[in-house]
Parts: C-alpha cells; structure tokens; sequence
C-alpha cells in the first residue's frame, strides 16, 4: 500500500469537504478528499465493479447506485463503524469519496475487505482540494 506523501496512515483525512444548502434546493460540497485505490495489475471498470459490489453484498453494509450517471457510483453506509461515503468505479480506479463526517475507520475496513477478495496489490493514492 502507497500514498503519495508518504505519511504512514494512508487513509488519514487531512480536509473534508463542507456541506451547503443552495437556496434552490440539493446539497452542494466544497472541498473534497478522494482516495483512489489503484489495482496492480491493471483491472478493467467492470471487473472493478463487479469486486465492489460483491464486498458491499457482504455483511455490514447498507448501499445503493440510485444516480443516473455513466460509471456507478454508491452511497456506502458501514454499519460497524458507522460511517457514510461514496464509492466510485472509473478509468481503473476504485475512489473512495470522503464526506463530511467521514472517518478512515470505515475507509480502512471496506479497503481490507477489498484485499481480502481480489488477488491483487493496491497503490493508495490521495488527492485533496480545499475549497
């Protein structure tokens, strides 16, 4: 496992994304922290979905692709850990998106369950915007 920075937790959150109420309705974030888990070797989107959904189908998770996009992506809600973030599969990465009272605990425990269902090595890599 690498992170960029070589900071010794790689799922550490060093920013998270603010939520807003736009007048006009939804919810809007600024900043935004996304951890992108990189296959080693290289895996294709749909065999990448295809292990995300086969972790989330196991016990301790409560998710959904309820958008209308062209990748999928899911609201994750960990039971154990309670926390909420989203999960995305696009260009060979599998990203985990931070919200705003994410916590690594449960980015750690849906990584771990990947790497104990994919024979494969991950690279972590972090990419942080301020708002």
């Amino acid at each position: 496992m690498t992170v960029g920075d070589g900071e010794d937790d790689p799922f550490a959150i060093p920013a998270r994304p603010e939520r807003r109420y736009p007048r006009g309705g939804g919810v809007e974030y600024d900043g935004t922290t996304v951890f992108a888990l990189v296959p080693d070797p290289e895996r294709g989107d749909d065999s990448l979905r295809v292990l995300v959904e086969r972790v989330l189908d196991g016990d301790g998770y409560t998710y959904g692709d309820w958008f209308d996009l062209p990748m999928p992506l899911y609201l994750v809600h960990d039971e154990r850990t309670g926390d909420v973030f989203r999960v995305s599969v696009r260009d060979g990465r599998i990203r985990l998106h931070v919200l705003p009272e994410t916590d690594p605990a449960g980015l750690e425990r849906l990584y771990d369950r990947l790497v104990a269902v994919a024979d494969t090595d991950w690279a972590v890599e972090r990419r942080v915007e301020d708002a």
